[in-house]
């Protein structure tokens, strides 16, 4: 009776887990935590109280769970030099493609502003350990305990990953849905060889930290043609077109002014 209990419970608070990752918008954290935010002591409650209900739950799960370590991998790893060697060499790897991928999608970096930056690392340090802790350990776990081959089980956990950070819905970022599937991957094989989830976290936040210093976005990339810069210079008349002096004044008049404030250059 009391095993069955747990066990009921332990389902329920992966369960709870699962709501709070998808409910990540709602709180401003993981993908949706940029520069967009409104601030403020109310945005930062929130973004806490979404770090601190993650780290709770994972907690119960391994006080409830009879095998945290040795089946749900809720560890470092069992030998903990490889595991941080292994993590930042996923960390380099990450962050080449993250500026990688924002040198093709912008043709510069997108450096965001540095009162950003300590916000960012919170994020991007809570969002790991919530990430990997849930899916790379508990969910990883559970489908290897349930004898499912090695490889079906990280493919599953890194494509569910992938929905559960809604990079695949409409107006988002293909490129960073690839990234974010990349690194469940990468992070599940880690954490079948480590034996752990360190080296995966390690990867995981240096990774993301990169996609902010790249691209200003903590992954809210948008598609192309709709940053701001991009909207600024649809606005900006076309190539050949030169402002005609306000007859009222010395000044020319204003690019975005009334129409027919501008006329075709004359050739010469």
């Amino acid at each position: 009776m009391e095993g069955e209990i747990r066990f009921l419970l332990f389902i329920a608070f992966i369960g709870l887990l699962l709501l709070l990752r998808f409910d990540a918008a709602r709180f401003g954290t993981a993908e949706y935590d940029d520069e967009q935010a409104p601030g403020g002591i109310r945005t930062w409650i929130r973004r806490l109280a979404w770090y601190a209900l993650g780290m709770i739950l994972v907690y119960v799960v391994y006080r409830i769970h009879p095998l945290p370590i040795s089946q749900l991998h809720l560890d470092l790893g069992n030998d903990r030099q490889e595991a941080i060697g292994l993590g930042l060499l996923f960390a380099l790897a990450g962050t080449i493609v993250a500026f990688a991928f924002a040198w093709w999608r912008y043709r510069r970096f997108r450096l965001p502003p540095a009162r950003h930056y300590p916000g960012a690392a919170i994020n991007c340090i809570g969002t790991a350990v919530i990430d990997e802790a849930l899916f790379r350990g508990i969910m990883l776990g559970l489908l290897l305990s349930y004898d499912w081959p090695v490889e079906f089980a990280i493919a599953f956990q890194a494509v569910f990953y992938g929905l559960a950070t809604r990079l695949g819905a409409p107006g988002r970022s293909r490129g960073m849905l690839a990234i974010s599937i990349a690194v469940g991957a990468i992070g599940g094989l880690l954490t079948v060889q480590t034996a752990g989830i360190g080296a995966a976290i390690v990867g995981h936040a240096v990774t993301r930290f990169a996609i902010f210093l790249a691209t200003g976005h903590a992954g809210q990339v948008r598609p192309g043609g709709f940053e701001p810069e991009e909207e600024v210079g649809q606005n900006l008349p076309p190539k050949g077109w030169e402002v005609v002096p306000d007859p009222r004044g010395s000044r020319p008049a204003h690019p975005t002014g009334s129409p027919g404030s501008f006329r075709q250059a004359r050739p010469g």
